[in-house]
């Protein structure tokens, strides 16, 4: 018996000795970042003559291994063991219900050769010089070298995406990006904001910027349904690993609206596989998504974490002075001339999305075209009935407070507070006055919209302010840009 035990022992420890000596030469070879992914979480769990078995997690792990790392093991297990050195796997079955006997399946290893290819594309790696080792839509055809259409609009560039404190951040971040692909802390990307707030224009800007200043490196921009649906169609044609291995090429992966994969749980483990080799290879990832990852219910949390490692950038609603800025770039790209004021009108009232802020001003164009008309305020305002409910809207002392809260960049109880804090005394005074000069509101229900002041208090602001305006420029001027959104609020 005991014995039995001392081999049994011994067999152990030749083992993991064995293991150890490979491990030893293993991570010499690759990255540590690879190491500790894809040879740490393997355990060795038997010795036969010239055969070491292997323990790995998973299926996917197995078939991962042989097919990115046969090579290596190959050469590994016939150095230390010999030139008859074999490999076999024990793979631990998902499904086991048992946590202490998990189930497992035998499997074994390949004889290290990479044999001509036929129907198993994982037994041979793509070659870019040979097109016909890759089935995709974005092959460019008659054409030796493969070379991938990047799906990209030369209209979004970095030149026409206007920068505002909205999309700083992110502006910034995508800049660095272009300049370095894979070689920044911002990997992946992740730009994450409302519908139609410029996140494709900002990733899309990014995708051609990095083919200006690196022509050689491959480009592809794809939006999530596009993925979903092509890794549909692999999958019944059988063709995954066709599927995985042509978005391993790409040195810059652009994925639009990764939101859409939180109901699509056989995508997120193919994507999963696509972006660890991306990331560890220092291939630049890019995602845009409608919520922050932090949001993202139903999204698998080892890919919530991986989001996490690089840079998660927010894109805000574009502000006023943003939106007029983007329709003088529109205007510019169209050639269109248009007042001022107008153009302030269509900034005021159309506040949803850039979307529909220049389709706003197109409506507005074509209609004095097809109907010869000077544009002007009259125009603008039947035009935007189509755009918005809320181009007619009352004025009232509320909004004014809130204009004038968003302008200084106070916060509205503060504007309501009875404090003596200069900036607050004087965005209140200006609130009464812009209260007084566009409302038909009293000066007593004037005050009580301020916390309860009488209409004195009301009358010695409008007061006050109307001196400033005579002594004071700076004042004067912030004074008239506020009591121009206020007039645009009351058109």
């Amino acid at each position: 018996m005991d014995q039995n035990i001392n081999n049994t022992t011994n067999i152990s420890t030749d083992t993991e000795a064995v293991w150890n000596k490979c491990l030893g030469i293993i991570k010499d070879n690759v990255n540590w970042r690879t190491f500790q992914t894809w040879f740490e979480p393997i355990t060795a769990v038997a010795l036969t003559g010239n055969i070491l078995t292997l323990q790995v997690p998973s299926q996917f792990f197995y078939e991962w291994l042989e097919e990115h790392y046969v090579e290596l093991l190959g050469k590994t297990i016939k150095r230390v063991l010999g030139k008859d050195g074999r490999l076999e796997y024990r793979i631990l079955m998902e499904s086991s219900s048992s946590q202490r006997n998990p189930a497992s399946i035998n499997m074994p290893g390949s004889t290290h050769t990479k044999p001509p290819k036929e129907n198993n594309y994982v037994d041979m790696p793509l070659k870019w010089d040979d097109p016909h080792n890759i089935k995709t839509p974005y092959a460019i055809p008659g054409l030796k070298r493969l070379q991938i259409d990047p799906q990209l609009n030369a209209n979004y560039v970095f030149d026409n995406y206007v920068e505002g404190d909205c999309n700083r951040v992110a502006r910034s971040a995508g800049m660095h990006v272009a300049a370095k692909p894979g070689a920044t802390s911002f990997n992946p990307l992740v730009v994450f904001g409302g519908v139609g707030w410029g996140k494709t224009h900002l990733v899309q800007a990014i995708g051609n910027e990095v083919r200006r200043l690196h022509p050689n490196k491959s480009v592809l921009y794809v939006s999530a349904e596009k993925f979903i649906n092509q890794f549909i169609d692999h999958s019944r044609n059988n063709e995954i690993n066709d599927f995985i291995h042509f978005y391993q090429l790409i040195d810059v992966l652009i994925l639009d609206d990764i939101h859409l994969f939180v109901s699509a749980v056989k995508t997120q483990d193919v994507f999963f596989a696509i972006f660890n080799h991306l990331h560890q290879s220092g291939k630049q990832i890019i995602l845009t998504s409608d919520t922050a990852p932090k949001d993202m219910e139903g999204m698998q949390e080892r890919l919530l974490s991986r989001f996490r490692w690089g840079l998660n950038a927010d894109i805000q609603a574009p502000d006023f002075e943003t939106r007029q800025s983007i329709l003088h770039v529109k205007m510019k790209h169209e050639g269109l001339e248009i007042p001022e004021d107008v153009v302030k009108y269509v900034a005021y009232n159309v506040q949803s999305n850039v979307r529909e802020l220049e389709g706003a001003l197109i409506a507005l164009f074509a209609q004095a075209t097809l109907n010869k008309k000077e544009i002007d305020i009259d125009l603008a305002k039947r035009v935007m009935k189509n755009f918005v409910k809320t181009a007619a809207r009352e004025l009232t002392i509320e909004n004014i407070q809130k204009m004038v809260c968003e302008y200084f960049h106070i916060g509205y109880d503060k504007l309501l507070a009875k404090t003596r804090k200069r900036e607050i005394v004087q965005a209140r005074q200006i609130t009464m006055y812009l209260a007084k000069k566009f409302t038909k509101s009293s000066l007593k229900n004037i005050g009580e919209h301020f916390g309860g002041f009488d209409h004195t208090t009301v009358i010695h602001s409008c007061q006050t302010v109307e001196n400033l305006m005579d002594t004071d420029g700076d004042y004067k001027e912030h004074l008239l840009e506020l009591q121009q959104k206020v007039q645009l609020a009351s058109i």
